[in-house]
């Protein structure tokens, strides 16, 4: 696998990518091993830091520059260790920025709308953060709730996505 760390707002966010470019685990710390610790034990391997990771990196910089969409695409693998995880995970994906969904709406979107502790449970376990954007998922009374790398960093992306100020938690 190969690492780089990007400098951002919110702090250093480190990336690492199979050898085909697919983000394996992001998030936000200047530390490679915490991050290699979420990665399957299956899609784990050797880790050489460099300084970019091509179209990843470029997706995070326009990203950080207001191409909110530039992230979307970026390639992604992590295990989930069962199908609705995966499924889960997949969802998250299609949750626009600047337009953030309770857990509730997120077990909805994922088909399963009573599966609400499942749904957070895909959040708390997802390895890649910011491009699976499980940060835009927040509690049923509109708080932010919890986040692996803090509610700071959470506050800074959702007060980056949203599209009309004041940022404001969904009726």
């Amino acid at each position: 696998m190969n690492s780089a760390t990007v400098d951002t707002p919110a702090g250093p966010l480190t990336i690492l990518v199979s050898p085909a470019g697919a983000v394996r685990a992001a998030g936000f710390t200047a530390h490679v091993d915490e991050l290699t610790a979420l990665v399957h034990p299956g899609l784990r391997g050797p880790v050489r830091s460099r300084p970019e990771l091509g179209a990843v990196t470029d997706a995070v910089r326009s990203y950080l520059d207001g191409e909110l969409a530039a992230i979307d695409e970026v390639p992604v693998e992590q295990h989930s260790g069962g199908e609705f995880m995966g499924h889960a995970w997949r969802t998250l994906r299609r949750v626009k920025a600047g337009d953030p969904v309770t857990y509730t709406g997120f077990a909805a979107l994922a088909g399963r709308p009573r599966a609400v502790r499942a749904a957070a449970a895909a959040c708390a376990r997802n390895a890649v953060a910011l491009f699976v954007p499980c940060h835009r998922v927040l509690r049923t009374d509109g708080t932010l709730g919890g986040y692996r790398w803090g509610l700071d960093v959470k506050t800074w992306l959702l007060g980056h996505e949203r599209q009309s100020p004041p940022w404001s938690a969904p009726h």
